[in-house]
């Protein structure tokens, strides 16, 4: 059984081995975070909890059913009513209906705890894979967007009411 838990402090040590573990399946992607990420973790971890607590990200952790680290999917609000959709899932958990769950209760939490209205995505055209897990969630390919890299990308949406 698959949990989605909100990102807490005791997630740290998970975190940084779940992100080493597939960091080059990640990379053939998404941009890669760079060896500052894991130098400076504790900081970066502290700080996002912190931007959680003031309503400006919603980050979430995806356990396996024996509790371990399988993705992440995350809320980031860069501006007011349009919060961004982005989500990593363990080499190991592809294939098998992981990312499409995980997004699921993540769009019915951010509708119903969060009080969202809306979500966006963001795509690279050759992730077919990451394209299916958000057209099975109700997004629709609405343009292109290029991404935070500079690559193009396919921009993504779905109201939530």
């Amino acid at each position: 059984m698959l949990t989605v838990e909100r990102l807490r402090a005791d997630h740290a040590p998970a975190l940084p081995a779940f992100e080493r573990e597939n960091r080059a399946y990640f990379a053939r992607s998404v941009s890669d975070r760079g060896d500052a990420y894991f130098a400076e973790f504790a900081d970066r971890h502290r700080a996002l909890l912190a931007e959680q607590e003031a309503g400006l990200v919603h980050l979430h952790v995806v356990l396996d059913e024996e509790g371990g680290l399988v993705g992440r999917v995350n809320l980031v609000c860069d501006g007011p009513n349009a919060p961004e959709l982005g989500y990593r899932i363990a080499r190991r958990a592809t294939g098998r209906g992981v990312a499409t769950a995980a997004v699921a209760e993540v769009c019915r939490l951010a509708a119903e705890a969060y009080g969202l209205v809306e979500l966006w995505a963001v795509t690279t055209p050759d992730n077919a894979a990451s394209r299916r897990v958000l057209e099975r969630n109700a997004f629709r390919r609405v343009g292109e967007q290029p991404i935070r890299t500079g690559r193009p990308g396919l921009l993504h949406h779905r109201a939530l009411l």
